[in-house]
């Protein structure tokens, strides 16, 4: 059970916080330079400050803030989005001794350690781990635009982790189990509707919205003297499963392996145990590979290697669609009409656009198995299993 102190926090963060940003949103959206934030709403900044600020210090005094794990973890979701806001109005950018950050950052730190995470907020308190009061879920803002984002996101996660859990009731049966071809059907079906969940955002957000008031509450920031990354909502071992039991991506590349290294502590404890599990099995892919050299021509192999290439491809669709639209539309082109593409603080995960960019064309490569030479893609496997097909 959470204490006295923790309860009214979250009744704050779930009523007078969002009231506060949504405000400063749309007095910053009024504005000819949207970006420009830092002398705009003094007053409303001092009150998300002011109020933040004594319900933290009382939570710090407390001291005994954990109360088991799952009141830990939400607290730590609380305490990471007044810092996120904070950053996002330009309250405090920089490591500071001043109050209220010193503050701020002492308990998130205690937090982050005890639980085994990053001092700041993760995709699942937005996304799996939100829980919802009287019909509504925790948020930055009110913005309509703002809540299609998080409740598609969600949606697709949650058919992101059906289909890594589909394709993990393999390993113990066998690719050549009758029930196996169930179970990649089950997963083709899942990543299916990450496509329909993420056709109706990429049509719905209104992209200037996102852009200019969603966004910015994933900005990187200071946690004491440490700058962490933005949440991002690829922050949980579901959609890294996928990759790793297809065999699309591979733990021993050195790309890949970096992604995973970097995105461990914006997980769950949970999903880290996961993830690291699945980094020491052998793929369905290299497991068709060796079992083409002997059982080609038996009917179990053509029928669960069909539906496997099938999961294959839904899953680079998945990539490309995220790539090409999201990343597109409302990311890189918003920047490049406002001649933002260079400015410091643009990205959720740190580095300067064009390079995010191309690191991402990289994970959707691998993802589709795309042709394209010196990039790790199984795209020669991925061929030699189709013409078995044939």
């Amino acid at each position: 059970m959470s204490t006295q102190n923790a309860k009214s926090f979250d009744s704050w963060i779930r009523n007078e916080f969002i009231e506060i940003n949504t405000q400063l949103e749309h007095n910053y959206f009024a504005q000819p330079d949207r970006h420009s934030v830092a002398n705009v709403g003094a007053e409303l900044k001092q009150q998300l400050v002011s109020q933040g600020a004594d319900h933290i210090q009382l939570l710090l005094e407390e001291g005994n803030t954990d109360e088991g794990y799952e009141s830990g973890f939400n607290l730590l979701g609380n305490v990471g989005f007044f810092m996120a806001a904070c950053r996002r109005h330009e309250i405090v950018a920089e490591p500071s001794l001043d109050y209220p950050h010193a503050t701020v950052s002492a308990l998130a730190m205690q937090l982050g350690a005890s639980l085994g995470m990053v001092p700041r907020f993760a995709s699942a308190h937005l996304e799996t781990h939100n829980q919802a009061i009287d019909g509504r879920y925790k948020s930055f803002t009110s913005l309509q635009d703002e809540a299609l984002f998080i409740e598609r996101n969600t949606n697709g996660v949650i058919a992101y982790i059906r289909a890594s859990q589909a394709l993990l009731q393999i390993l113990p049966l066998g690719i050549s189990h009758p029930l196996s071809y169930e179970l990649l059907a089950n997963a083709k079906t899942a990543l299916e509707r990450v496509v329909k969940s993420n056709a109706v955002l990429f049509k719905e957000l209104d992209v200037d919205r996102f852009f200019y008031s969603i966004r910015p509450y994933y900005k990187t920031h200071y946690v004491g003297k440490h700058e962490y990354r933005g949440a991002n909502a690829g922050d949980f071992a579901g959609i890294n499963v996928i990759d790793l039991l297809l065999g699309l991506c591979r733990a021993n590349d050195p790309y890949y392996s970096q992604i995973l290294v970097d995105k461990f502590l914006y997980m769950r404890p949970e999903d880290q145990t996961i993830l690291r599990e699945c980094m020491r099995q052998t793929s369905l892919l290299d497991q068709f590979m060796m079992a083409r050299k002997d059982s080609v021509e038996k009917p179990w192999f053509k029928k669960n290697l069909g539906m496997f290439l099938e999961v294959c491809d839904t899953h680079g669709r998945a990539a490309i669609q995220h790539h090409e639209v999201l990343v597109e539309k409302f990311i890189r082109r918003p920047a490049a009409s406002d001649d933002s593409t260079n400015k410091p603080g643009l990205t959720a995960s740190g580095p300067p656009l064009n390079e995010l960019l191309k690191s991402l064309k990289h994970l959707r490569d691998l993802r589709c198995a795309a042709s394209q030479a010196n990039t790790g893609s199984r795209y020669s496997d991925i061929q030699r299993l189709k013409e078995c097909q044939q």
